[in-house]
């Protein structure tokens, strides 16, 4: 049985992935700050997939409680075919020279610090035991900055750098790097961006169909079942009606 290991699973994107890979028969490793949340999905998925699933529930940000978790993982769950570093958010519309500095500091240290942080913990076991997919979430965000979002660009930017850097520094290993940049997809994101307004949130995925998180879990399952041979770099999904960050076509 193959187990993958899922950072913020507790909703969204996370939540559709961890879905996704226990009906296709994997052990969850399943991390976000919301335990009860996390328990409801582990009750779900024993429930329904007859899947095994373990619960890390501790913030990316947090190094000391990451270190310790994975560390200490149970046997059967030591050995980790698929990484999703998922976790990560975005705060405010503010203009760069206006924003919370505390709120771009929470970006910067999720986004990044705690992709590289899960990376940097995880990576050397897919090393040793000799295989390991390590499935970045990035932004089609992080091809260019726009207005109101420098600072969250500037993150999924560098998950883009970060995951390109890693495959290189794995080349000579089995181990495949994928970046996945999705465009607008409607959870719970936009929501956490504007503070909880959530009519304006609403507003975000107006007037076209956008993208939902299991559209996205689907794109994470295929590049994982790739023939161990093929390694699919980056993928990037658009709704049909949007054609960059900022062109969306609304009826």
């Amino acid at each position: 049985m193959k187990t993958v290991f899922i950072t913020g699973a507790s909703s969204g994107i996370g939540e559709a992935t961890a879905e996704k890979f226990a009906q296709n028969g994997y052990r969850l490793i399943l991390n976000a700050r919301n335990v009860e949340k996390l328990t409801a999905l582990k009750e779900h998925f024993k429930r329904d997939y007859n899947s095994d699933v373990l619960l890390l529930p501790f913030d990316v940000r947090d190094r000391e409680k990451a270190t310790e978790a994975i560390s200490n993982l149970p046997s059967e769950f030591k050995h980790i075919d698929v990484l999703v570093n998922n976790a990560g958010l975005v705060l405010g519309v503010d203009k760069e020279h206006e924003g919370s500095l505390d709120e771009y500091s929470v970006m910067l240290d999720t986004n990044i610090k705690g992709l590289l942080t899960i990376t940097r913990l995880v990576v050397p076991i897919m090393v040793e035991q000799g295989y390991g997919h390590v499935i970045n979430i990035g932004s089609v965000a992080g091809n260019a900055a726009y207005p109101g979002g420098s600072v969250y660009c500037a993150t999924k930017a560098a998950v883009k750098a970060l995951s390109d850097g890693l495959r290189m520094d794995l080349y000579n290993t089995p181990i495949r790097v994928t970046t996945v940049k999705p465009g607008l997809v409607e959870t719970n994101f936009s929501n956490i961006r504007f503070r909880g307004d959530k009519v304006r949130a609403k507003q975000v995925y107006a007037g076209f169909k956008p993208l939902t998180g299991a559209d996205i879990a689907e794109s994470i399952y295929f590049v994982a079942s790739a023939p161990a041979h093929v390694q699919i770099t980056e993928i990037e999904i658009l709704a049909t009606h949007q054609a960059s960050a900022q062109m969306v076509f609304r009826q």
